[in-house]
């Protein structure tokens, strides 16, 4: 694996490049915003960075997009009763119980129980508050996926496999060549309806991989109202995180 710099207008754009046997130079951008470009031996260097350069404008929209998107940095959490936590796009208070044999988190009355044996152990509590975000999220986020595969399996995408991870740089990423959808752990803050639009733009990169006009024009003829939801999504609920 080697580095290499290309000079797009006033941008530089650094790009790790890998030497495998494929048959064509391929781009990708992670969700860190890191650029990998792969291409068999024989395509000549020179080519590769003119290949570089002329995904330029391309690029330049891509991170943009992902620092339009990234999370801010979380707040800190004490745990405690009274404390708030957003979920589904609500907030909710929490109420801490001393557990006498299991400990557990739940959802009951508007509030978000938390039963620990220790109560003044942060790690434990924190430990039981984001399992039990995990497996909410898990829920919701195969809810949305049905509901929204509904939408596209009639033009030829298969089902992807659903995985959740902390993500820095983005909502969502779609894996073509592994047929999987991740989607960032902290979309469980966001409204039903937010992580609706999320799983459908990550649906509709199955068919159109880049951000261009058909992908934009298939994802508004799926859901209208699209850009209000990511105005919600982007510019409301990322600052209460």
């Amino acid at each position: 694996m080697t580095k290499h710099i290309v000079r797009y207008g006033d941008n530089e754009i650094e790009f790790e490049l890998e030497r495998k046997d494929v048959k064509n130079v391929n781009l990708n951008i992670r969700p860190d915003m890191t650029i990998k470009v792969s291409a068999n031996n024989k395509v000549p260097l020179d080519f590769i960075k003119d290949f570089v350069k002329s995904k330029g404008p391309w690029i330049l929209r891509k991170i943009d997009y992902f620092k339009e998107t990234q999370p801010e940095k979380k707040n800190k959490k004490e745990y405690v009763s009274g404390e708030s936590f957003r979920y589904l796009g609500r907030q909710y208070r929490l109420k801490v119980f001393k557990a006498d044999n299991k400990e557990y988190v739940k959802y009951f009355r508007g509030f978000i129980h938390l039963y620990v044996k220790e109560i003044n152990n942060y790690k434990r509590k924190e430990k039981l508050m984001d399992n039990w975000f995990y497996e909410r999220a898990e829920i919701n986020f195969n809810e949305s996926l049905d509901k929204m595969y509904e939408k596209v399996k009639k033009y030829n995408i298969s089902k992807p496999k659903l995985n959740i991870r902390e993500m820095k740089a983005r909502w969502g990423s779609c894996y073509r060549e592994t047929n999987t959808i991740i989607l960032n752990y902290e979309l469980i803050k966001a409204p039903k309806y937010c992580i609706d639009y999320v799983v459908l733009h990550e649906l509709v990169h199955f068919k159109y991989e880049n951000h261009n006009n058909d992908f934009y024009t298939f994802l508004t003829s799926l859901m209208p109202d699209w850009r209000k939801r990511k105005i919600i999504l982007d510019e409301k609920v990322v600052r209460t995180l």
